[in-house]
C-alpha cells in the first residue's frame, strides 16, 4: 500500500461517487440501513460511501449497485 498522498482530483470524485450513490438509495425509497442489508454491508459502510469519507471497493460498489438495481456505471462515470 502506498503512503504517498492522494492527487487532488480524488476526494471530489470520490464525493462525487457517494452523491450519486445517496441519490440513487433515495429514488429507490431505501434508508441507509435497508440499502445496507439488500447489500450485505453495514449501514455505516453505507454512510461512509455516501459522504466520500471512505475509499469503496470495487466489490462492495458493485453489490451496492445490484442492490439499487442500477447500473455500477452510472455511479461511478465521470460526468463532462
Amino acid at each position: 500500500m502506498t503512503t504517498e498522498p492522494l492527487p487532488d482530483w480524488v476526494l471530489p470524485r470520490r464525493e462525487e461517487v457517494g452523491r450519486r450513490l445517496r441519490a440513487a438509495r433515495t429514488d429507490a425509497g431505501l434508508t441507509q440501513i435497508r440499502l445496507g442489508e439488500r447489500a450485505g454491508l453495514d449501514h455505516k459502510t453505507v454512510h461512509r460511501s455516501e459522504y466520500g469519507i471512505s475509499d469503496p471497493s470495487l466489490s462492495m460498489l458493485l453489490r451496492l449497485a445490484a442492490a439499487l438495481d442500477t447500473p455500477l456505471a452510472d455511479l461511478v462515470r465521470e460526468q463532462r
